[in-house]
């Protein structure tokens, strides 16, 4: 099992940035791919980004590329989503997620644990 908690979402001016956490629990962080993924009002949560166990590969969604960075520690069990030139199409619950098999993927079904998510709010 693992548990996620998500931190760092808030109110933020459209060309600003935000830096989201993502902290877990349990020994096999390390072993997990991991996901961003954001849910906006009346639509379907959808793929923002994700990275492979050690970092070696990411991958984005075209909507965010070149202006979202993900990353993360294994040592402190944390991954990370560096938001950078935000827009008000940005605006949603950010949630993160782990996903036990070796692949990388960017859909929500194949992700086994997801964190209660974390508003951020774009204004223009």
């Amino acid at each position: 099992q693992v548990q996620l908690v998500e931190s760092g979402g808030g109110l933020v001016q459209a060309g600003g940035s935000l830096r989201l956490s993502c902290a877990a629990s349990g020994r096999t962080f390390s072993s997990y791919a991991m996901g961003w993924f954001r849910q906006a009002p009346g639509k379907e949560r959808e793929f923002v980004a994700a990275i492979s166990w050690n970092g070696g590969s990411t991958y984005y969604a075209d909507s965010v590329k070149g202006r979202f960075t993900i990353s993360r520690d294994n040592a402190k069990n944390t991954v990370y989503l560096q938001m950078n030139s935000l827009k008000p199409e940005d605006t949603a619950i950010y949630y993160c997620a782990a996903d036990r098999d070796i692949l990388v993927r960017t859909t929500t079904r194949a992700y086994d644990y997801w964190g209660q998510g974390t508003q951020v709010t774009v204004s223009s």
